[in-house]
């Protein structure tokens, strides 16, 4: 009986944590990312800074499966972007101009916890940009 206690209790002070390490995560986001890429589906698309983070992740994704190879990607694109690394498609780039560099606005431990949220949580589920059920193709 002891040791259930003590295994429920544990797994609570995991979920807890868990959603205390998401919400740092997200607010991090927003505080450093989010002012150019929005996490939601645009009303107009014509106000747009930059790439919405759900079209990003989706071709991040796409050239990165595998979570470990995206956030190292992604972290390392934030501090030094150029059009050979993009992984988004070259009229992106027309529209929005190349991502300027990061370096000094976020250091690589946030890069790392923003990139892992990013990858878990982006895009939502059923999300199919460009094919008319998720964002249209600017």
């Amino acid at each position: 009986m002891k040791q259930n206690k003590i295994l429920l209790l544990a797994a609570m002070l995991f979920l807890s944590v868990s959603t205390a390490s998401a919400q740092d995560a997200e607010a991090l986001f927003d505080a450093k990312c989010a002012m150019c890429h929005i996490k939601t589906r645009p009303a107009d698309i014509s106000t747009l800074t930059a790439p919405p983070l759900m079209g990003i992740m989706r071709h991040v994704k796409m050239r990165y499966p595998d979570k470990k190879k995206a956030v190292a990607f992604i972290s390392d694109y934030a501090l030094d972007p150029s059009s050979t690394k993009a992984v988004c498609m070259p009229q992106k780039i027309q529209r929005f101009g190349l991502m300027p560099s990061q370096k000094g606005n976020v250091t690589q431990s946030e890069l790392k916890t923003i990139s892992e949220w990013m990858y878990d949580n982006f895009p939502p589920a059923g999300f199919r940009g460009g094919q008319g059920q998720g964002m249209r193709t600017f």
